[in-house]
């Protein structure tokens, strides 16, 4: 059987040690690193605080899981780069910039990259992409994502997400409106509108709500727990390993 070397970026948060955890019941990969602020934190196995302090331990990864920040983005690359290993990125919140330069990484080493790792939200991907086939312009699109109080990025990036594969069915004719309260203004027809909730532990809620005259459509995606995220990016890792460089997301995934 063929390992699958990984090492965690933001192991001692809460998604690295979900995935490790995840990691642990498998036996065709393994924990060989992380990555973390807190090198302290008592794992079984060696923790860096930046990815170019990897190179000092002996230890061939070859693949990267991301669930960090959007800050640790240039030196997670240029280590990928440099040492030729592949990148799963789970973190969300990041800016036009740092997209294109993970675009542009992409041409060099296997990337996978999404906003959400959950098989069951890239299936309402799908669904609302029917969905906008089916009733064209005659529904007005609303977004609503509900996520724990310590989230700070919003809207969450899988509700940008949703709105792009939308969009693109649309032609990329619609625009975004993030807050209603700011524009004082009735509703336009190519809009979508964007919201989020912020409160308790709520793992990541969404619902796309198509508005019509006399009846509403509602798609909704729940998740319980963040494993569902880990186990999405522990099966991405085990996908990318000996592909060739490029970049990929969970369509290619679904399709494998």
């Amino acid at each position: 059987m063929i390992l699958t070397n990984i090492v965690i970026c933001g192991s001692s948060g809460k998604m690295g040690k979900v995935i490790h955890n995840i990691i642990s019941t498998r036996d065709n990969c393994k924990v060989v690193a992380g990555i973390d602020k807190y090198t302290e934190d008592t794992a079984d196995f060696p923790v860096v605080a930046t990815p170019n302090l990897l190179s000092s331990l002996s230890i061939e990864p070859d693949v990267i899981i991301d669930f960090s920040h959007p800050s640790v983005l240039d030196e997670l690359l240029d280590y990928c780069l440099t040492n030729r290993v592949a990148l799963v990125i789970a973190t969300t919140g990041y800016s036009q910039e740092e997209v294109e330069k993970i675009h542009q990484a992409a041409k060099e080493i296997p990337l996978f990259f999404t906003a959400n790792m959950s098989l069951g939200v890239n299936l309402l991907a799908e669904l609302a992409k029917k969905a906008v086939a089916i009733l064209g312009d005659q529904f007005d699109i609303e977004i609503v994502e509900k996520h724990h109080n310590q989230k700070i990025d919003a809207p969450s990036g899988t509700a940008l997400m949703l709105a792009d594969e939308i969009n693109e069915e649309l032609d990329h004719q619609y625009t975004y409106t993030y807050d209603r309260h700011s524009v004082r203004e009735k509703r336009t027809k190519k809009e979508i509108g964007l919201h989020a909730i912020r409160g308790g532990t709520i793992v990541g809620d969404h619902d796309i709500i198509f508005a019509g005259r006399d009846e509403i459509l509602t798609l909704s995606h729940h998740a319980a727990s963040k494993e569902v995220f880990a186990v999405g990016a522990v099966n991405a890792s085990l996908f990318l390993k000996g592909k060739e460089p490029g970049l990929y997301n969970m369509k290619d995934l679904i399709s494998f």
